[in-house]
């Protein structure tokens, strides 16, 4: 059994073409979510994470429930074209 990290780290970037933001996570197998709207986007990654560290078998069988911290990097890049006059 792969053991649970002590905390998770999320990275969530906004893709400017899509116009979503995305989250995945190095700390939990699977973590791939999006949505146009960043903070229901971490209620989205919230909801996932036990689902996804039971599924990964990251968590003991006979767990008692705990709180674990999340840290999140949110990084948007805006692209856009810009005249330069002559």
């Amino acid at each position: 059994m792969i053991k649970a990290p002590d905390a998770i780290m999320i990275k969530a970037e906004f893709d400017d073409v899509a116009k979503v933001w995305v989250a995945t996570s190095d700390d939990v197998p699977g973590l791939v979510s999006e949505h146009q709207d960043l903070m229901k986007l971490l209620d989205d990654v919230s909801d996932l994470i036990p689902i996804l560290l039971e599924a990964n078998g990251m968590l003991p069988a006979n767990h008692e429930a705990f709180d674990m911290p999340v840290c999140i990097a949110a990084q948007g890049l805006a692209r856009r074209s810009v005249l330069i006059p002559a």
